[in-house]
């Protein structure tokens, strides 16, 4: 495997173009937008105060606006979590991120992890839902265990990382996710993905979308600092 083994087109399309620093203001969402419809990311992805204001700059665009929800704990209410999804959507977001409930996985408390993910799905409607596992916290057993409950309530995507935490994807957590979810489910590489080698790594290794905002760097072979 080497950089050359994905085009800059595939690449991109499969870039979350991605901003959720809280200092973040309208300007820095413009400049994101205006980037993913120069380079034809899949996605941008935002806080959801700025779905609105995505979701028109991107209309008429392949580019989809994502949120995240419940973010970056995972420690929210599944109500409140769901009800900020639904909100995210009728504001005009194709794709939700939620965190899933950390301290319940690693308290073993599954039946609990399996309903506030599915509480969130049923909000979102069919809505392409994305489930954050933040894999750097994390032992290999939970992160099966995670990703078997969103395959088995039939999430669209797992996803390893929020960026805001103390790590981020790894090449060896996408292999594990892909070897649980099987090769028709989305996973998701987040966080540290800097460079086009990291992102092709990712890439190869199983993950069909890309979570980062050095998207820009990695399509036209450079090197960036992600400014989540």
């Amino acid at each position: 495997m080497d950089s050359n083994s994905y085009d800059n087109a595939t690449i991109a399309a499969a870039i979350d173009h991605t901003l959720l620093k809280p200092e973040a203001r309208a300007v820095d969402i413009d400049r994101i937008c205006d980037e993913a419809l120069e380079h034809r990311f899949a996605a941008v992805c935002v806080n959801s105060l700025w779905v609105p204001r995505v979701a028109r700059r991107l209309s008429g665009s392949t580019v989809k606006t994502c949120s995240v929800v419940g973010f970056p704990l995972g420690a929210s209410l599944a109500a409140a979590t769901a009800d900020e999804a639904r909100i995210a959507i009728d504001a005009g977001a194709h794709e939700i991120d939620m965190v899933m409930s950390i301290g319940e996985a690693l308290a073993g408390d599954w039946d609990a992890v399996r309903d506030g993910i599915a509480t969130v799905m049923a909000s979102c409607q069919g809505i392409t839902l994305k489930v954050i596992l933040e894999t750097c916290l994390l032992t290999d057993s939970h992160k099966r265990l995670a990703c078997e409950v969103c395959r088995d309530l039939g999430v669209a995507f797992v996803k390893t990382s929020t960026g805001f935490s103390t790590g981020g994807a790894t090449v060896a957590d996408i292999e594990l996710m892909r070897s649980v979810v099987g090769p028709n489910m989305g996973v998701k590489a987040s966080g540290g993905i800097r460079d086009r080698d990291t992102a092709v790594a990712m890439l190869w290794a199983g993950a069909n979308r890309l979570g980062c905002s050095a998207g820009v760097a990695i399509v036209t072979g450079g090197t960036g600092t992600e400014i989540y």
